[in-house]
Parts: structure tokens; sequence; C-alpha cells
């Protein structure tokens, strides 16, 4: 007989908390828009965490109404919008940051606009703010074409560089673009990462390969409200312990 099994924990995706409305790749909320989204978590019981201490919560039987919540890229507005949002209304999050740009902007993006990164210090604050900072990579690049010294560099050289700029190991990485396969998450797990979040990580799954709901500009209470109830019935997590890889049957 099949064991029936938990969905994936809901994990928000959230990039750039700015005033701005040039947004080409509709990456970026206002800060009324996501305090309205925060209010409309806590009003129902439920409370926006860190990625680390959602699966923690969930290793202990713990996790009933907790909601992660990433922010991608390291913008720098995420300390000075999404912070003290967050802080207002009793959450924490995960900013995936990219030690190898730090205070540049996103430069990846060829349509713009030009949005600036977290500094050195900008990062230090986050993390003493209670937030989680984990890797990103070095400089967002798509990792399945890397080669193997480019995937050591993008995985483990951020890790050391986060790890000496906050004093500790960052636990969780996030894929650039979403884009993952079993190599790469593989070498995820082998970096020493506990957790990995990815967009839609289609045929792979576990802790490493973790699916996650874009949030933004135009999620209005009825949009979270159907985006929560279709991920639990889209996404469901695998039988038996998580591994780094593992392919859905």
């Amino acid at each position: 007989m099949l064991r029936r099994t938990p969905p994936s924990p809901w994990i928000a995706m959230y990039h750039s908390v700015d005033t701005d409305r040039d947004d080409p790749y509709r990456v970026t909320v206002t800060p009324d828009r996501l305090d309205a989204q925060l209010r409309w978590l806590r009003a129902r019981g439920l409370r926006g965490v860190a990625v680390r201490d959602l699966l923690a919560a969930r290793a202990r039987g713990s996790a009933a109404g907790l909601v992660g919540l990433t922010f991608d890229d390291g913008y720098a507005d995420f300390l000075h919008h999404a912070v003290p949002l967050l802080r207002r209304h009793g959450c924490t999050a995960t900013v995936f940051a990219l030690p190898g740009r730090l205070g540049g902007d996103n430069a990846w993006d060829p349509l713009g606009p030009r949005k600036p990164l977290l500094t050195a210090e900008g990062l230090r604050r986050c993390a003493d703010a209670g937030m989680e900072v984990a890797s990103h990579g070095l400089r967002h690049v798509s990792l399945p074409p890397a080669d193997d010294a480019t995937l050591h560099d993008e995985l483990r050289g951020s890790r050391d560089l986060l790890h000496t700029l906050t004093g500790e190991p960052p636990a969780g990485f996030c894929y650039p673009y979403g884009h993952v396969d079993a190599r790469v998450a593989d070498a995820v797990r082998d970096a020493g990462y506990a957790y990995a979040c990815a967009i839609d990580p289609g045929a792979l799954s576990g802790v490493h390969a973790l699916p996650r709901v874009h949030v933004g500009q135009r999620d209005t209470a009825l949009r979270l409200h159907a985006k929560r109830r279709l991920h639990a019935l889209r996404r469901r997590a695998p039988a038996g312990p998580p591994t780094a890889g593992a392919r859905a049957s």
C-alpha cells in the first residue's frame, strides 16, 4: 500500500521590496503590499519564519502554522524595507545573498532597473535582526551548465565567505534562476548545506530541492489563499527521510 505523505512545506519566494514600479521581471513588491501580505498571514494564525527554522520545527513536529519566507538576490532593500515589516509582524525570513557581488547590483538582469545589493555590513545587520543569511551562490550564475571548478566556487566559496562575514556557516542555498539538476543538488549537499530552495524542481525532491511559490505585487488575499491551497495539492513531500538529488518515483 502506498503511504500518504504530507505536503512539502509552504515556502514563499520574494525578491525586492521597493516603491519602484519599473519592474519588467515582476520581482518587486511595495512595502505596503508586503505589509498587507504579512497581515493576511497573521490574521489566519500563520507566522512567517526563516526556512532553517521551518525545517527544524518540522523535524520536531511543531511546524503547524508556520510558513517559510525567502528573499532572493540579497537586495539592500531587504534590510531597509522588509526587515522592519517582518519584525513588526513577529516574523523572520531567509535572505539568499550573493557574497561575490556585495555592494554591487543586479547586473544579471539585462532589462534592469539596477538595484543595489547588500554590503557585508548590511548582511551582518540582517543576521543581528534575527534573519537567516543563506547563499545564492557567488555571482548569480546558472549552475547546471557550470564546470566543476565554477560549481565548487559558487557553492563552497560562497559558503566560506558568508561564514566569515556572519560568523556562522549558512545552512541554506538557493539555486540562481531556479535552475537545478541532480548533479547540482548533490554538489549542494556535499558542500555542507542542510537544505536548498528551488522554484519548481521537477523530478527532484527532498530537502535539497524544496519547491517555492512566487509571491508578487499582484498577490492580494484571494490570490494568496489560492496559491496556498494549490501548493498543498500539487507538491507532496517524499515518503521517508529526504535525500539530496533524490528523484521522485
